[in-house]
């Protein structure tokens, strides 16, 4: 496994519950409860279809997509995450699986989501990540993309009351955007709005189609 694979996986492993605990209530930010639920409308509209919360963590945003009448599942790096989702949420479908290699068919989702879960990947490796979501997005499909938003990286050694080993990445929407274009998608919309403490980067919230 690439290095920073293997140091995502064992320091999520070591948070999950109280990765779960502080982060979840801050999904209440109104900005991330937007565009999920423009993400949602925006499916209603098209074909329903199953929709792939890659990159889950303990399960609340695959949680709040059932919610909103999504047939949601979700995929995790992080095996402790995925039993912690499914003791959270029993009622959901969780498995363990990498964005670099998705277990996931050709073509087989209506919608997929990538919401924080590609900030530990280094540039070079996001073209990797955004051909595999292309690939398993059926024609039509939509792509929900969260990230931090600027240029730069910083190195997490303590987080959530653990020690952790991570590499935490900001891109700017405008070279996001060139990536998925030249992976074979389309802009629906884009988000951003200035960081909110304890953030230290802007956040920007991109939704993309796979052409018909």
């Amino acid at each position: 496994m690439t290095s920073y694979l293997e140091s995502t996986r064992n320091s999520y492993n070591t948070v999950a519950a109280d990765y779960h605990q502080l982060v979840a209530p801050r999904f209440d930010d109104p900005y991330h409860r937007a565009i999920i639920t423009l993400y949602g409308d925006l499916l209603a509209a098209g074909d329903a279809g199953p929709v792939g919360d890659l990159g889950c963590g303990p399960g609340h945003v695959t949680a709040y997509l059932a919610e909103l009448g999504m047939d949601a599942f979700g995929l995790d790096l992080s095996p402790a995450m995925v039993d912690f989702a499914r003791g959270e949420y029993p009622d959901l479908k969780f498995d363990v699986g990498s964005l670099l290699d998705l277990p996931i068919a050709d073509n087989g989702l209506a919608g997929a989501l990538a919401f924080y879960s590609l900030v530990h990947t280094p540039a070079e490796d996001l073209p990797t990540a955004f051909a595999e979501i292309h690939r398993v997005l059926a024609p039509g499909g939509l792509f929900l993309y969260g990230f931090k938003a600027g240029t730069g990286i910083y190195h997490l050694t303590e987080g959530y009351g653990h020690p952790i080993e991570l590499d935490v990445y900001a891109y700017e929407p405008a070279a996001i955007h060139a990536l998925l274009v030249a992976a074979g998608f389309a802009e629906v919309t884009r988000l951003t709005r200035p960081a909110i403490a304890p953030e230290k980067t802007d956040q920007a919230f991109l939704i993309y189609r796979k052409p018909a």
